[in-house]
């Protein structure tokens, strides 16, 4: 196995080896607490710029396959592990997880203690760091990654976000670039057989949305059309759709300020539904304030009180910032908290048909708890 380092921010330094692509590569470090579900996190474009530690010691015993995909391809800088398995067994693995992350140019490094990289991340927060094959001089390494910029205040929205509008159908649209190099013929759709006669139009704007959140509207009734985080409010209009969804994407919501603009001027014109980026992007919109945690959410456990019905609903979530819910003034309720750090995880608009939750009803991966949360979007869309 070839020798690689992970250098961190701060000086730290952990030697290990390394899987996938070999090279070097930087990112924000961060840790994931599922125990499953590495595929999903590695195409959640949620992950632009990070460096993912998964915390379960254990990764990539089941390979990799068509159908668990969240998007085209990775978009994380690089991954983590404990321990890889190089020898997948089950049935619907079509790669292993090193021949997968090898090909798509993602670096990985395994063989280090990631309880001590977590428990530093936990108590010093998320930093910047990077993996390296070709530099193995550790003052070095350490040195240079001092010198790189975090995501503050970057728009990493616009190096994910489609190109083109696209209809979604299951199977997604064929022009999509393929995963594995095979037709994406295989992709289920998790809430049964679409039904678009009678159903409502939807028009989700594409901050990086994973592809669960468009397989729960369609097989909700929906007919989905995905446009480009740059799309003018005024041509999501023309579409006259029955409601909008915000997705979830990367990065700081401060930093698409295009987006904010553009859902300024929606909100009160058609019913909107906010999920993770796109909550954060309501709340700036809504003219509340934004903050950056120290290590934030990442993981499929994370516990979340429904204020209006005291229900906890256990969550997946992955985001860095959060919404600053006394700085919104006006006719916006706290739905949600985190009842971990009591965090913002869910508002309400008392006079427009607008919702929005920081965490992912999606899941994937993750538990199923907060599905509801779409049958609530086209409840709404039916009242309005």
């Amino acid at each position: 196995m070839k020798k690689a380092i992970l250098a961190l921010a701060d000086g730290t330094v952990f030697e290990g080896y390394s899987f996938g692509a070999e090279g070097e590569t930087a990112g924000e470090v961060v840790f994931n607490t599922s125990m499953t579900g590495y595929q999903e996190i590695l195409t959640d474009p949620s992950y632009k710029g990070q460096i993912v530690t998964m915390t379960y010691p254990h990764i990539g015993n089941y390979g990799v396959n068509e159908a668990d995909a969240e998007s085209s391809r990775p978009h994380l800088s690089g991954l983590i592990v404990k321990e890889l398995s190089q020898y997948p067994s089950n049935w619907r693995s079509q790669k292993s997880l090193d021949a997968y992350l090898r090909d798509c140019g993602i670096a990985g490094i395994q063989g280090i203690d990631t309880r001590a990289l977590t428990r530093r991340l936990r108590d010093y927060g998320s930093q910047m760091g990077i993996i390296s094959t070709v530099d193995l001089d550790p003052q070095r390494l350490a040195g240079r990654v001092r010198t790189l910029h975090g995501l503050v205040g970057l728009d990493t929205v616009k190096e994910v976000t489609c190109a083109e509008p696209y209809s979604w159908t299951n199977p997604p649209n064929p022009s999509l670039p393929p995963f594995l190099g095979t037709e994406l013929n295989s992709v289920p759709a998790e809430m049964g057989e679409e039904k678009f006669n009678g159903g409502f139009k939807v028009v989700v704007y594409d901050f990086g949305v994973k592809w669960n959140i468009l397989r729960m509207l369609a097989g909700s009734g929906c007919e989905v059309t995905v446009v480009p985080a740059s799309t003018p409010a005024e041509d999501v209009l023309a579409m006259n759709p029955g409601g909008i969804l915000l997705s979830n994407g990367p990065g700081d919501p401060e930093g698409v300020s295009y987006a904010i603009g553009n859902v300024k001027r929606l909100i009160g014109r058609k019913p909107i539904f906010g999920i993770c980026l796109g909550h954060q992007i309501l709340g700036l919109a809504l003219g509340g304030k934004t903050y950056k945690l120290r290590f934030g959410h990442h993981g499929g456990n994370q516990p979340v009180m429904d204020l209006s019905t005291r229900k906890v609903e256990i969550t997946a979530q992955n985001h860095n910032f959060a919404v600053d819910i006394d700085s919104i003034s006006g006719d916006v309720g706290l739905t949600h908290v985190n009842l971990n750090d009591q965090t913002v995880e869910g508002m309400r608009h008392t006079r427009y048909p607008v919702f929005s939750v920081q965490y992912h009803p999606e899941a994937s991966p993750g538990p199923h708890d907060s599905r509801y949360l779409f049958e609530q979007f086209v409840e709404m869309m039916r009242n309005a």
